[in-house]
C-alpha cells in the first residue's frame, strides 16, 4: 500500500517557540481547552502527560495517540495505536522573530488506493483546519 503525505500550509503562532513546544509538547495542557473538543465527535477522552485515548466518532473503539519523540522547540512526533492504518503525524516550530513562530503538520498514511480518492481532499482540509486551530491557541497564557 503507497504512504500518502499531507502538509498543512505554514501556519503563523504569535508566540515563542518555546511556548508553542512547551504547550504542544505536554497532553496534560489540552486539558485547559477540552471545552473547544467537539463532544459529539470525541467521547471517553482520558488525557495523560504522553498520550491521549479517546473514542472517536465512526471508529468504535478507542484510539492511543502517544508522544513518541520530542526535539525541544523543533519537533513533535506522534503514534497512533488502534487506527486501522499505520499513520505518523509531526509538527515542525521555526521561531522566525520574538513572538512569531512558523508552524508545519505532517500526515503519512498508508492509505488504499480507493479510499485515497474519496478522502484526499478531505485529509488534506483536515491537517490545514487543525494547524489553524493550534495556531489560535492561547500559549502565552499557559
Amino acid at each position: 500500500m503507497p504512504e500518502s503525505k499531507y502538509e498543512s500550509k505554514i501556519t503563523s503562532v504569535p508566540a515563542a517557540v518555546s511556548a508553542v513546544y512547551k504547550g504542544l509538547s505536554n497532553f496534560k495542557n489540552l486539558e485547559r481547552v477540552r471545552d473547544l473538543i467537539p463532544k459529539d465527535k470525541v467521547q471517553e477522552l482520558d488525557i495523560e502527560e504522553d498520550q491521549i485515548r479517546m473514542k472517536v466518532d465512526g471508529l468504535g473503539q478507542k484510539i492511543v495517540i502517544r508522544i513518541v519523540d520530542r526535539i525541544e522547540n523543533d519537533t513533535i512526533k506522534f503514534g497512533f495505536d488502534n487506527l486501522p492504518l499505520s499513520v505518523n503525524f509531526w509538527i515542525q516550530l521555526k521561531e522566525v522573530a520574538p513572538e512569531d513562530t512558523r508552524m508545519k503538520l505532517t500526515l503519512k498514511a498508508d492509505i488504499p488506493a480507493m479510499f485515497k480518492i474519496m478522502f484526499d481532499k478531505k485529509i488534506q482540509q483536515g491537517i490545514d483546519d487543525a494547524a489553524v486551530m493550534i495556531a489560535q491557541m492561547p500559549f502565552n497564557q499557559w
